[in-house]
């Protein structure tokens, strides 16, 4: 990895743990010696999804079952956000969504912010809006991004803090347990 990328992803994981009051990611250097994000137990509850995506579709938890599931929380001014966002369509469309379905919810912007973003980067996920947190907070996501996982059972899994390389060997890891569920 660049020197540059480095002290980059470094800053922000310190940054991001002063600013957010939890030590979220670990004190392991960003990249060279452990993961640039945490993973802790989820246990839901699911049954209050209720977010309208950007084409107008309200979303229920009962569209979520049969499938393996990320909902990754997420905005535009979040930079490990943005980097992370390419390889979740990638996987995305790796799997399909009969398989792997892939939510992508953007936190308190104004939809056309939300809209633009996905347009400019090639992302054809479903973008839910979160316009006023409601979600975030009763999930309690407070650090982006954020991705909560469920099996194909519709059980929650895992709670992920921070940047994950969705195509990497250690997110299939992630990923395996929810599609054999």
């Amino acid at each position: 990895m660049p020197p540059a990328l480095f002290s980059r992803r470094l800053f922000l994981q310190h940054a991001l743990a002063a600013t957010s009051g939890a030590a979220v990611l670990q004190a392991q250097a960003q990249g060279l010696t452990g993961p640039a994000y945490e993973v802790t137990p989820w246990a839901g509850p699911v049954s209050a999804l209720g977010l309208v995506d950007t084409t107008g579709k309200t979303w229920q938890a009962a569209d979520l079952r049969g499938r393996a599931v990320l909902i990754n929380f997420w905005a535009s001014w979040c930079e490990p956000c943005r980097a992370e966002m390419p390889t979740l369509q990638q996987i995305a469309d790796f799997y399909g969504p009969e398989k792997l379905l892939v939510l992508a919810v953007n936190f308190k912007e104004q939809p056309a912010r939300a809209l633009q973003f996905a347009q400019t980067t090639g992302v054809s996920l479903p973008v839910l809006l979160d316009l006023k947190g409601e979600l975030a907070r009763r999930w309690g996501v407070k650090v982006f991004p954020t991705t909560l996982s469920l099996d194909r059972l519709g059980k929650p899994r895992q709670r992920i803090q921070g940047e994950v390389d969705w195509t990497s060997a250690a997110a299939e890891k992630l990923i395996a347990p929810l599609l054999r569920a």
